[in-house]
């Protein structure tokens, strides 16, 4: 028995040396191919790595250029903000902590800079008097006085002069009429000497680091070269240099005359003094004469006073909101109703050729909307339309110039541009319904009429009413549909603001802003804070219902 034991224990080391001989070159090569493993996934790192560190030494780069841009133009807001993002995302991105942060930091970014950035801009630029004629700061609206009412100095001679070219912007070279030195500065920059210019009696031939317009530049930039200025110093009172044709040129000075102690502008010719009031931004007279341009200054809630209070305002405003909610709500309900009833009727099996039938009935969808509204525009024309001349024979309807009509016209346009879309939103909601719904109300003995009304109708707004929500937003804004098919036509009568009968809040925004004889952004940018309440509030009271009938 002992060395039948012996045996078996040799037999088992035998067995186990052979195996472990056979197991090696497994083992190595589980090893070998362990080892190529982690060699890639180390390579793959050091890629990443490289490609990260290059892309944050691009973001960095361009966020240093702004960054000196706003301490140039003395930005100090902007110089901060890009300073602490530039610091949070390199924090963020070379930090092992923070790979959650890799991912929600640029959507943040854009989140703050096209979202947050642009309502807090447009708030606090309806908290001002920003619009023509308050466009800048004090001192400029100063200088621009004072350059805007020069006449030719008394006594000043002619001085020789070149036009230099500074990429965006023209600077003026000057021979001083005294000391016979080239001086040099442009509409932003005061005339300086320049060292190593040389001039003779009838031209400056060269100025070190400036390159000088010849004859058939300064001719193509004529326009340019005719406004051209450059002050004496820094102190405005001082006058201008000013040129006609860039080869000659002359100091002049301002009727008006700056105190900066007192505050005052004085006009020299009529001996009229001009007081600066800070709540207008403006220079005014005793006599009520105001001088413009003025400069930009925070004027708190007058501008939302004006909007419900202005005699030249109040009326079209209201009249506006009215015909807003009007709108957005008819075009929803019109275009929703279509759409449905057509995708009740073409996901019916029993319909031949449905499939074509769809195909055809989402081409309005597909064309562009701008173009289509165009179209429409000519074909409701009064005159020359394809409506009055060829389907209604010769009628003379005032589609687009009679309050009532023109719309009309646009829901009717409107239900062709946006059907569509209704049509594709009720298709996929009609097509997802649970099947075991539609057996019961049959079994429980429901008409079609009844299966529609009580049972796919609350199934269907269920998915929908978000959709329903954002095409209210859309219409209520839908600037574009407005001004291509009407442009807010027909006109009040007797309105410094060219506002219409067919404008909805956003188009009379763009109007104040931008079409009246007085562009007032301070005005407009309230209205639009305005609109975003209004669409905000209405957007929260629908989500509301969207979660009940989720409860439901």
């Amino acid at each position: 028995p002992a060395n039948r034991g012996d045996n078996e224990g040799a037999m088992t080391r035998k067995r186990a040396r052979v195996e472990d001989t056979m197991a090696e070159p497994v083992k190595a090569a589980e090893k070998k191919k362990e080892g190529r493993t982690t060699s890639h996934a180390n390579d793959v790192t050091k890629r990443g790595f490289f490609v990260k560190l290059i892309l944050m030494m691009l973001i960095d780069a361009l966020g240093l250029y702004g960054v000196f841009t706003a301490y140039m133009v003395k930005s100090w807001i902007v110089l901060g903000v890009l300073a602490a993002l530039l610091i949070v995302v390199n924090w963020i991105y070379f930090s092992k902590r923070m790979i959650p942060g890799k991912y929600l930091v640029p959507g943040l970014i854009f989140l703050l800079i096209y979202q947050v950035f642009v309502m807090g801009y447009t708030g606090y630029v309806s908290l001002t008097n920003y619009g023509q004629g308050h466009n800048s700061t004090k001192a400029d609206a100063i200088e621009s006085l004072l350059m805007t009412n020069t006449v030719r100095s008394e006594g000043s001679p002619d001085v020789v002069t070149a036009v230099l070219d500074r990429g965006s912007k023209l600077g003026l070279a000057i021979v001083h009429p005294e000391s016979g030195d080239v001086l040099v500065g442009d509409s932003t920059t005061p005339l300086a000497k320049v060292d190593g210019a040389k001039a003779d009696e009838l031209s400056i031939t060269e100025i070190p680091g400036e390159t000088i317009l010849g004859f058939d530049q300064l001719v193509t930039r004529q326009k340019e070269v005719a406004g051209l200025s450059a002050a004496v110093s820094d102190d405005p009172n001082e006058g201008f240099y000013v040129t006609s044709d860039g080869t000659k040129g002359y100091l002049a000075k301002s009727i008006l005359t700056y105190d900066e102690a007192a505050d005052t502008m004085t006009n020299a010719q009529t001996g009229e003094v001009f007081k600066a009031d800070e709540s207008k931004g403006l220079f005014v007279s005793d006599a009520g004469t105001e001088l413009k341009p003025g400069w930009r200054v925070f004027v708190g809630f007058s501008n939302y006073a004006n909007v419900f209070a202005s005699s030249d305002l109040a009326g079209p405003f209201f009249k506006a909101l009215l015909w807003s909610f009007a709108f957005a709500v008819l075009s929803v309900l019109t275009t929703f109703a279509f759409g449905l009833f057509l995708a009740l009727v073409f996901s019916d099996e029993r319909v031949k050729g449905r499939r074509i039938y769809q195909s055809l009935l989402i081409l309005p969808y597909a064309f562009p909307g701008f173009l289509a509204t165009l179209v429409w525009r000519g074909m409701l024309n009064e005159k020359y339309g394809f409506i009055n001349n060829v389907i209604l024979g010769g009628a003379d309807i005032p589609w687009l110039t009679d309050g009532f009509l023109a719309k009309i016209a646009i829901l009717g346009v409107n239900l062709w541009l946006g059907f569509p879309y209704m049509f594709l939103v009720c298709m996929g909601a009609l097509q997802s319904l649970p099947s075991d719904c539609m057996e019961a109300a049959k079994i429980d003995g429901a008409s079609a009429l009844r299966t529609v009304w009580s049972v796919k109708l609350p199934l269907v707004l269920q998915s929908t009413v978000p959709l329903l929500i954002a095409s209210f937003a859309f219409n209520f804004n839908n600037f574009s549909l407005i001004y291509m098919l009407t442009n807010g036509g027909p006109n009040y009568p007797g309105l410094s603001v060219p506002v219409g009968e067919t404008d909805i809040l956003i188009s009379m925004v763009y109007k104040i802003a931008f079409e009246g004889g007085k562009p007032d952004y301070g005005l407009a940018s309230a209205m639009s804070i305005i609109i975003f309440i209004v669409v905000g509030v209405i957007a929260w009271l629908g989500f509301r219902q969207t979660k009940a009938l989720e409860e439901l």
